[in-house]
């Protein structure tokens, strides 16, 4: 080996100034063309501003401890969120194989025979060998491979957190969804009170002559009418409570929520939104990072042109009985370099270097295409959020001429002057009001939380999943 070290010092610096070099293009995020602000945010500004959505622990801004416990449960138990995480570890172990080209290769064999036929005698003969190989990175291939692998795994991390959001997501659709059943339920058990008691008045005043029967009718047809619709509530109500149990990762046989007729607390939306949000957006992170992939797979193929350069060393030894293997006179050793070129492949070069620059172009639109999705859907959040506002103050309003209106006309048909028809209008339009109040305060709900899953909801760069990303990143920043 010393041999080999004096012979081929004055070629080291030229090895050197060559592992420098790194083929393909230097990649640099393009521009995601965000505008400065959103269309629909006008108005926003006089509200106090709040930090919710920056929190990793998002959801706690609705203030309610039994939707905290779900979304905890989900995040430990869900399996397809299981499913992310193990895609993730694959992503970490394919850059790990991608660094394994850096370092030198080491084999060991040994092997033995036996020769011999019917006019032949019978020969032995053993070998052993210790061979090393290695190929610097003249042209940054393996800088290349390593990079692409390397934001292939921060993409199937930015993957992961998009996918842990997803199940949150889910589970708070579902639970506010369950909750507003539980009101409207509330709701129709209080109506049937006041029709029960409706009935009983109608039933009394046709006794006593004073209505006719089919006022009797048309009141016992609106408590049967009120069952049926309890009936119905029960249904979607099982079907959202099965729909939880399973983003938690259990059988739904296992699996109950306590009735109750309260709804989370509507959070406190921050003051403004900078449309900059988007970038923090887990899909949107991910697409960036497979275009970076996408741009270090370019590099690859170009080296691909460039002739691979390789030292190899060995030391062995051969014999005819295995106990002399290790005989000094039986060594064997060699050392040398290797210089390899393509010179004629059909085009193949050409044509992997045309598909890697293709699909750069492809994951180049999807990441301004998937900025864009963004964008539109955190303006469709904010617009609902708005307009829902809106219709929730008109619905308080109506409520109340409604409510106005029921103990008017119970009162006139006490006296006598209008037909139930009229006090069975008024109930249902009671009804109607309360059940969209609810279903409002419902749909305001789900529109603040997919304005918090929009603008990425709790993923930044203080999640512990980029923080390992980070720290392999830092490690590799010099490619080795």
């Amino acid at each position: 080996m010393k041999l080999f070290t004096l012979k081929y010092l004055p070629t080291l610096p030229l090895l050197v100034s060559l592992a420098a070099c790194t083929v393909g293009p230097d990649y640099q995020q393009p521009e995601s063309r965000v505008p400065a602000e959103f269309k629909y945010e006008a108005g926003w500004q006089t509200i106090a501003p709040q930090s919710w959505a920056a929190q990793g622990d998002w959801w706690t801004a609705f203030k309610d401890p039994e939707l905290s416990v779900l979304i905890i449960q989900a995040n430990a138990a869900n399996q397809n969120l299981a499913q992310a995480e193990a895609r993730y570890r694959a992503a970490q172990g394919q850059w790990r194989l991608a660094r394994g080209d850096y370092s030198p290769q080491l084999d060991a064999s040994l092997s033995g025979s036996r020769d011999g036929g019917d006019s032949i005698s019978v020969t032995e003969s053993y070998s052993a060998r210790l061979s090393a190989s290695w190929a610097p990175d003249l042209w940054g291939r393996v800088r290349r491979s390593v990079e692409a692998s390397r934001t292939g795994m921060q993409s199937s991390a930015a993957d992961l957190v998009a996918a842990g959001l997803n199940i949150q997501l889910a589970v708070a659709q579902s639970y506010i969804r369950l909750r507003a059943l539980d009101a409207q339920r509330l709701i129709l058990e209080q109506t049937m009170e006041t029709y029960a008691r409706s009935t009983v008045l109608t039933q009394n005043q046709y006794k006593a002559g004073i209505v006719p029967r089919s006022d009797v009718i048309q009141a016992e047809t609106q408590q049967q009418a009120l069952k049926s619709d309890l009936i119905d509530l029960a249904s979607q109500r099982a079907l959202e409570e099965n729909s939880i149990a399973v983003l938690l990762g259990k059988a739904p046989v296992n699996f109950t929520l306590t009735p109750e007729g309260k709804l989370p607390e509507l959070p406190v939306l921050p003051a403004s939104l900078p449309s900059t949000l988007i970038s923090r957006r887990p899909d949107v992170v991910s697409a960036e990072r497979q275009l970076a992939s996408a741009s270090a797979q370019i590099g690859v193929a170009q080296a691909a042109w460039l002739p691979s350069f390789t030292i190899s060393a060995g030391y062995g030894a051969n014999a005819g009985r295995f106990g002399d293997l290790f005989d000094a006179p039986n060594a064997i050793w060699s050392v040398g370099p290797s210089l390899v070129q393509t010179l004629f492949d059909g085009g193949a070069r050409r044509a992997s270097k045309a598909i890697a620059v293709a699909q750069y172009d492809e994951q180049l639109a999807a990441y301004r295409q998937t900025v864009l999705d963004g964008l539109a859907e955190v303006e469709n959040a904010l617009a609902t959020l708005s307009l829902l506002k809106e219709k929730t103050e008109q619905q308080a309003i109506l409520l109340e001429l409604a409510e106005e209106n029921e103990r008017i006309v119970n009162n006139r048909y006490k006296s006598g002057l209008v037909t139930f028809l009229e006090v069975a209008t008024a109930q249902n339009q009671t009804l109607n009001t309360r059940r969209t109040k609810v279903a409002t305060e419902a749909d305001r709900l789900q529109a603040a939380l997919q304005l918090a899953a929009v603008i990425g909801g709790g993923w930044d760069l203080d999640d512990p999943v980029v923080q390992s990303v980070n720290h392999a990143q830092s490690q590799n920043k010099e490619g080795g």
